[in-house]
């Protein structure tokens, strides 16, 4: 697995059986015995930060020398995350809610050509040895894999609309979260893609500020947050909840050349008499695109839809659903434009209906 973009401000978090672990940079198949690890050139990186999570994870038993950071991951200073968090406190009111950790000047200092990357770092001797053990050539690395038939799932970081180009800008991170940063992210050609799978949640979340047009800000909001468990990773934040968003969904699908998706936490909707679907957006009346998604004046169509009150936590088949959740499903899918291929009905990694 490979991760392909943004730093440690993007967390994932994995449980298998009573063991909860919260990865930040390290790709999320950590767990998985046979699986090489890379984090590509893409990338930006905490010194501090990745040494923490590779000391973790070895008290825990894995075998961290799968591992590798690609020579053209640029580096994480202390300095970064100073400027960042000063950043956020000057904007005041208009802050955009960025973790704090440096990701975004990294990545100004890198395209300004003013970065440091972790090659350099190995060559003039300045990297800890817990660390410059993990630094290989990364296109070379990657493309030996490819040449031996390796398959490589290439992983994002954080939601396409928090993509530096396309998504919500200013309230973004700074980096191309899209599936077609993955080619510049780990150094490979298009056509060494063969698939997209996009993961989308059964109801729609945003951590910090930018627009969230299908918000619920009183109890149906915090009634999902609650049972979703929805705080930030990294930061702990609460994140805003709303419904799903059939217009930014289907935005995102276009964007990402999607060719399957699948659902996450459905579970947490069951209980719901009734789930709104925002299935439309309008600006002075007339049919707007996604691109509206911050004017003022938007105003946003909700279908609500039959809930369930089942249990679905130990469902292992789509078609096992109850019919209400089987038809949102359907609904996620039209949306999409694309089958849906799985979806999780609880936390734990083997509670995935297919």
């Amino acid at each position: 697995m490979a991760r392909f973009g943004g730093g440690d401000n993007a967390g994932h978090t994995i449980r298998v059986g009573d063991l909860k672990l919260a990865l930040r940079i390290v790709p999320s198949a950590v767990l998985q015995e046979h699986c090489e690890l890379f984090i590509g050139g893409g990338t930006v990186v905490s010194l501090a930060g990745l040494l923490a999570e590779l000391e973790g994870l070895a008290k825990i038993g894995v075998d961290t020398s799968r591992v590798k950071i690609s020579d053209r991951a640029h580096v994480v200073f202390p300095h970064h995350a100073d400027a960042d968090r000063e950043a956020e406190r000057a904007r005041g009111a208009s802050a955009l809610g960025t973790t704090g950790r440096g990701i975004g000047p990294a990545y100004v200092d890198k395209v300004a050509r003013k970065g440091v990357t972790f090659g350099e770092m190995l060559v003039a001797g300045k990297l800890d040895e817990g660390i410059a053990r993990h630094v290989v050539d990364g296109v070379e690395y990657l493309h030996s894999a490819l040449e031996r038939g390796r398959k490589v799932l290439a992983e994002g970081a954080q939601g396409t609309l928090l993509d530096v180009g396309y998504g919500t800008y200013p309230y973004v991170t700074s980096s191309h979260t899209l599936a077609g940063g993955a080619c510049i992210g780990l150094g490979v050609g298009p056509r060494a893609i063969d698939r997209v799978l996009g993961v989308v949640k059964a109801y729609a979340t945003r951590v910090g500020g930018g627009p969230f047009p299908s918000e619920l800000p009183g109890k149906d909001g915090e009634r999902l947050r609650a049972a979703g468990a929805e705080f930030g990773t990294v930061t702990g934040r609460p994140r805003r909840c709303g419904w799903f968003d059939a217009v930014a969904a289907r935005y995102s699908a276009r964007l990402n050349g999607l060719t399957a998706a699948a659902i996450t936490k459905l579970d947490v909707l069951s209980g719901l008499e009734k789930i709104g679907i925002v299935t439309g957006y309008r600006v002075a009346g007339k049919p707007t695109a996604f691109a509206s998604a911050a004017d003022p004046r938007l105003e946003v169509e909700i279908e609500f839809v039959p809930g369930w009150n089942d249990d679905i936590s130990g469902i292992t088949r789509i078609g096992g659903l109850p019919a209400a959740a089987q038809a949102y499903v359907k609904r996620i899918e039209a949306a999409l434009g694309v089958p849906v291929e799985c979806v999780s009905v609880g936390p734990e990694r083997s509670q995935l209906a297919v």
